[in-house]
């Protein structure tokens, strides 16, 4: 499989949540992250819709998504602007942008 992202990720491993249908939550790990989108892994990504906001509570992040590919436990998303115009938490958007493309050191 050829790499087909625009912007390098960094590898982590975070605790997250996949927030969706206002109350449905399913905890996931953050297994990459970039400005643009992240892989998450999960126990099964079976009832995971296919747009959903993407909760990092140690970064205080909340990340809408919608997901590109997905495998048996694994998810690529893409960050999605919101309602609102964009991500939030962090600081407002330059301190999101650091923190996503590695350069804040949390």
């Amino acid at each position: 499989m050829s790499e087909q992202r625009k912007v390098q990720r960094r590898r982590l491993l975070k605790a997250g949540s996949i927030n969706f249908h206002r109350a449905a939550t399913i905890d996931c790990r953050v297994r990459n992250l970039s400005p643009s989108g992240a892989c998450l892994e999960v126990v099964s990504p079976v009832g995971i819709p296919d747009d959903f906001v993407l909760v990092i509570n140690s970064d205080h992040l909340k990340l809408p998504c919608h997901v590109i590919w997905r495998t048996a436990t694994r998810l690529g998303v893409e960050f999605t602007p919101s309602e609102g115009g964009g991500v939030s938490g962090s600081e407002g958007p330059a301190g999101r942008h650091k923190l996503l493309s590695g350069q804040d050191n949390r």
